[in-house]
């Protein structure tokens, strides 16, 4: 199918203002992607410390394959598509665990943690020219792998810029979820959220600086925090966090307004902080905020902990899949799995040497923001559910994304700035998304 499709036929899909539905629709745009996005991008697959300790793995996909990243006894780490070589099993089902070797449940085949194939039962069933350490029976390795402050990221194009290159203006947001550890040092701590829903992945980047649906669209959860009569001055046992995390998208036109948007070259897009009360706001006077505070200070010094504390910003989108929630400890990851499925994977980090309680709070925020019980995450993916039904109708072929068009600013090369009216983020990932598609 995919050749089918000429370069001026993609990139006729995807004007300055808007684009064509079948970008959300067709499946053979969607293998396009798995080829030219995420096969040429670098895409985050693991934090090193869900894979710590000699022989521990991690599950995680990588465009359409599904691979295994894991870490040897010498340290390295290994990234290896899962799918055995002999019959094409599946060889780990589970999502994360410790393991000298990867044994296929079908035959028995078994592999080194780099993909390595050691052993096999009843080897003289086997012709004679049967070589083990061949590699065309080793499992399929992810060709690169890079680390930055302690996020792993793969690729399976041999030729593209570095990680590093890659990210660009996004360090940042990595710099600063790690530098918030008085240690320099996070881990993910406790448990992973997987969900599906029945749409296109783009329409999660989309919405996630898409400003002004909050106000709509977390209507219902808005009005229940709204209606709640307690004496919110008194103590409570969550601080009020969770009625702060509903309440606060209600936003009205100021808010819009004053809240900024801003999208690069690559892709990348984040939005201004909207948390500016309570205990989750970016400096706030509860004991267990002050002894935190205090920590990072001694640890970093002050003026380098007001910049960490400072640097006040939400969904700091990396393009094409994961999202950095730095203040929040939070990271969400996109997995694209048809053009009309899409898993979200959403975990939460402990900083070392804070207080546990920050811990609780990050645990709390992605309880109320990212779970299958989340008043918020319900909404939207309600509403992508929605809109990939009405991409089905052939009355109206086009979707509109000039909102805020020609008001943007250039803040620094590549980098655009506009209100949060705007739906800048939006035509930066498809300015992207073009780009990675017509190349060749």
């Amino acid at each position: 199918m995919t050749a089918t499709l000429s370069t001026e036929e993609i990139a006729a899909l995807v004007t300055p203002d808007r684009v064509h539905r079948r970008v959300y629709t067709d499946p053979a745009i969607f293998d396009l992607e798995m080829a030219r996005i995420f096969g040429r991008c670098w895409i985050f697959l693991v934090h090193e410390s869900q894979i710590a300790k000699a022989g521990d793995f991690f599950v995680t996909r990588l465009g359409r394959e599904e691979v295994i990243v894991s870490r040897d006894q010498h340290g390295a780490i290994h990234a290896v598509v899962n799918r055995c070589t002999h019959r094409g099993a599946q060889v780990c089902t589970a999502h994360a665990g410790n393991t000298a070797s990867f044994v296929c449940p079908y035959h028995a085949w078994q592999y080194r943690l780099d993909g390595a194939l050691i052993n096999l039962p009843h080897r003289a069933s086997l012709p004679d020219s049967f070589d083990i350490k061949d590699p065309r029976f080793s499992l399929a390795r992810v060709p690169r792998i890079a680390s930055y402050r302690g996020f792993v990221f793969g690729c399976m194009a041999e030729a593209t810029p570095s990680l590093e290159a890659f990210l660009g203006p996004m360090t940042a947001a990595l710099d600063n979820i790690v530098d918030r550890s008085p240690s320099r040092h996070i881990q993910q701590a406790g448990g992973i959220f997987r969900q599906e829903y029945r749409g296109n992945w783009k329409l999660h980047h989309e919405n996630a600086n898409d400003i002004m649906h909050a106000g709509f669209v977390h209507e219902s959860s808005v009005a229940a925090a709204r209606g709640d009569k307690r004496d919110y001055s008194q103590p409570a046992y969550d601080l009020h966090q969770t009625h702060t995390q509903l309440l606060s998208n209600g936003f009205a036109l100021k808010d819009w307004l004053a809240t900024g948007l801003w999208g690069t070259e690559g892709g990348h897009t984040y939005m201004g902080g909207f948390y500016k009360s309570g205990v989750l706001s970016p400096e706030r006077n509860d004991p267990t905020w002050l002894a935190y505070r205090a920590r990072l200070v001694a640890s970093h010094g002050e003026d380098k902990a007001r910049a960490i504390i400072g640097l006040d910003r939400f969904n700091n989108l990396i393009y094409p899949n994961i999202s950095v929630n730095a203040q929040y400890q939070q990271v969400r990851v996109v997995q694209p799995l048809a053009p009309d499925r899409t898993r979200i994977v959403a975990m939460c980090f402990r900083l070392d040497d804070a207080p546990d309680e920050m811990y609780q709070r990050a645990v709390r925020f992605l309880t109320n923001l990212n779970s299958p019980a989340s008043m918020i995450f319900c909404d939207d993916m309600e509403i992508f559910e929605r809109c990939q039904r009405g991409f089905a109708s052939e009355e109206r072929d086009w979707i509109d994304l000039s909102r805020g068009m020609g008001r943007e600013k250039t803040v620094e090369a590549g980098t655009l700035e506009a209100d949060g009216t705007s739906e800048l983020a939006m035509r930066a990932q498809y300015a992207a998304w073009k780009r990675y598609m017509v190349a060749a």
